[in-house]
């Protein structure tokens, strides 16, 4: 793909949104099938359907990429499998996903198929990029958190592996990186990681000082600074919306086609995509490094009357056939012989027969006139380029005859075009090797987030995990000292300095929660434990964390104990079995919506409208939403058997009650007075 084009990438959560993207200029669609995907609760397609997309989309010259953007379970790693190789057959030219496991599947299953990095693979920095190469990887989508010094950085590493990137230039705007987002699945069960987001974070949540909508952002747009997105090497440029209407995505494409091939979004079409969609406004603030207030915004009641009275003037965006297949027509008009039109889109060629002409009574058909009528493929999407027509002179031809010759020869360059010729033999049903070691001690490994949080006692304690953004505190002899990365990597340099001071402090292990991390970790010398972050959710991405880097790994909290328990694994596992999790993590804080973060001084809070109080807890570059209770699982030890390791995650607790808490998992312990268990065991749908 030319670097300084870039595709205009748009969604289709059904048929008729499909029509209207393509329609309105998209050279490229996604969408989901029925199962997998993540916006489950789209219309979406079956695979009968896929195919029919597909064709659809290759006549007019469209590619079509299928989202398998979610996490998998080990029993439903088949049936992805299946479904990816059976998209592929169908036509889809790429799958993008979320899974590590799933990918590492389907490189070898389905050689053919291009396999895109999801967003929700949380991707910011250019140091993920030779592990997703490596991988299997065609395309990386970029996390929407980037700025623009970022993304140049970004697309030229990408350009130099051979890789290539796709961003967001408009649509929804998650308040959390997306893929670490539990908010919806840990308030209602209804997991982002497999499709289901609730969307809690637009009901009213309020920090000191903010409007009571402050996990709630405005709509990105980047559509004015396409051509500076193109001159950096971006390849794609994605809308946001499976699940909005077609008028949205009609209205979405049209100006991101404007904006790239114009240079600017005429204002028809701004005010259009204004007031069919909108926050109050649009935010570039990630993009641009404003992260403030003016980023965050609402859908008011002016903003659905503004949506109501421009849905009608989008319709005729996509009522008509968009030509925009370039072909060559010839047509040979010859005494005693059918007439025959010759198609031609440069790579497949037609030709259609039609009745011998008749001998003219009166005034005979010319080749001007005859050219005239070929050039009416007003109905279809192909443009005639050049029109070659060869006629014997004193023949009559009827117009309707030369009409259904058109038609049947348009029909055979559409069969040309929509058939795909791929082979795949059928994958085996996916079993987990059985990798599990044999049985050894269960360790409890302590974090902290403060030095002061440290107790005077740490027996019991195996490992201990500490930010490096901190200062490093002294370690206890006989105790493995684990750095824990930032979650948000994104100024490299810098953790490599700290990654070296930590180092002469005795620390030799390294707490990772993203891909760029391990990556970073690995380079500096250090041994990897997979973190949270990283969505380590099947025995399949198990293994491909140790093919990562990884000797241990700490498995998703969105994860059941029976799943846990069941799961293979190449190296050590564990789980946070105690502690306040993250729910959301930001590079926009949302007390930025009513404080600096000077008059904050890292003691924010959210609150929700049940009056639910979650804290804030801030890192140098990027800051976390923890749940309001810890996850306790101390009286359940039993169940945990599975498991080789324990992670007790603190985070504003003192080192008093640190102690109490360590003491409680080596000796059991009943709950504190208000607790939760976590998804473990009512887990997520």
């Amino acid at each position: 793909m030319n670097k300084k084009t870039g595709e205009i990438l748009s969604p289709a959560g059904n048929f008729q949104m499909l029509e209207a993207a393509v329609r309105c200029g998209a050279d490229a669609v996604y969408l989901g099938a029925k199962d997998f995907s993540a916006r489950r609760n789209a219309e979406n397609f079956s695979v009968s359907e896929l195919k029919a997309a597909a064709e659809y989309c290759h006549i007019r010259g469209v590619k079509a990429y299928l989202t398998l953007n979610i996490l998998i379970k080990d029993s439903e790693l088949s049936a992805a499998c299946e479904l990816a190789r059976a998209a592929y057959l169908a036509g889809i030219d790429g799958v993008i996903i979320q899974d590590i496991g799933l990918a590492h599947i389907l490189k070898t299953a389905v050689p053919g198929l291009s396999l895109h990095a999801s967003t929700q693979m949380s991707v910011m920095s250019p140091s993920a990029l030779p592990y997703l190469k490596k991988a299997g990887f065609k395309r990386v989508v970029a996390a929407r958190e980037m700025s623009l010094s970022e993304l140049k950085i970004f697309c030229r590493r990408a350009e130099e592996l051979g890789l290539e990137t796709e961003v967001f230039v408009h649509g929804a705007l998650c308040m959390s990186v997306s893929g670490q987002c539990r908010l919806s699945a840990f308030l209602g069960s209804r997991s982002g990681n497999r499709g289901l987001c609730a969307g809690p974070c637009r009901l009213p949540f309020s920090v000191e000082g903010g409007t009571g909508h402050d996990l709630s952002l405005k709509d990105l747009s980047l559509l004015n600074h396409l051509s500076e997105l193109q001159n950096i090497g971006v390849n794609s440029f994605k809308i946001e919306g499976r699940m909005k209407r077609p008028e949205y995505v009609a209205a979405a494409t049209a100006a991101a086609y404007a904006a790239r091939d114009m240079g600017y979004v005429p204002q028809d079409i701004e005010n259009l995509l204004k007031n069919v969609f909108s926050r109050s406004g649009f935010t570039d603030g990630y993009y641009t490094g404003n992260l403030n207030r003016d980023m965050f915004g609402i859908r008011t009641k002016d903003d659905v009357t503004a949506a109501d009275a421009a849905f009608a003037s989008l319709h005729g965006l996509y009522r008509a056939e968009r030509q925009s297949v370039k072909i060559s027509a010839a047509l040979t008009v010859k005494s005693n012989t059918p007439l025959r039109l010759t198609l031609s889109d440069g790579e497949n060629t037609v030709i259609a027969e039609g009745e011998i002409p008749q001998s003219a009574q009166n005034k005979p058909v010319t080749a001007e006139r005859l050219k005239a009528a070929i050039d009416k493929f007003g109905s279809t999407p192909y443009l005639p380029e050049k029109i070659d027509v060869i006629c014997d002179n004193g023949l009559f031809v009827p117009a309707a005859e030369i009409n259904s010759l058109r038609r049947a020869a348009a029909e055979k360059l559409d069969s040309a075009r929509a058939e795909i010729k791929r082979e795949c033999p059928p994958i085996s049903a996916y079993t987990a090797e059985n990798t599990k070691r044999a049985a050894k001690p269960q360790k409890l490994y302590a974090r902290f987030f403060r030095r002061e949080q440290l107790p005077e006692s740490l027996a019991g304690i195996s490992k201990i995990i500490f930010p490096i953004e901190n200062e490093p505190p002294e370690i206890p002899a006989g105790i493995s000292a684990v750095a824990e990365l930032p979650r948000i990597t994104a100024n490299e340099e810098y953790i490599k300095n700290r990654l070296e001071l930590f180092k002469r402090h005795g620390f030799t292990k390294a707490l990772c929660g993203n891909i760029a991390a391990v990556n970073v970790a690995l380079d500096c010398g250090f041994s990897v434990i997979a973190d949270i972050g990283l969505n380590i959710y099947n025995s399949a991405s198990a293994k491909e964390a140790r093919n990562m880097g990884a000797d241990e790994i700490t498995l998703s909290c969105e994860m059941l104990l029976s799943d846990i328990s069941r799961l293979s694994s190449p190296i050590s596992t564990g789980i946070i079995a105690y502690g306040k999790l993250p729910l959301m993590l930001y590079r926009c804080c949302p007390v930025k919506n009513g404080k600096s973060c000077k008059e904050c001084g890292g003691n924010g809070t959210v609150t929700d409208r049940k009056g639910v109080v979650f804290p804030i807890q801030c890192g140098k570059t990027y800051s976390e939403m923890l749940n309001s209770v810890p996850v306790w699982l101390a009286d359940r030890k039993a169940e945990l058997a599975a498991l080789d390791f324990l992670t007790l995650y603190f985070t504003d607790e003192t080192a008093a009650q640190a102690e109490e808490i360590i003491n409680a998992y080596i000796n059991g312990g009943a709950p504190c007075e208000k607790y939760t268990r976590g998804l473990y065991y009512r887990g997520v749908i």
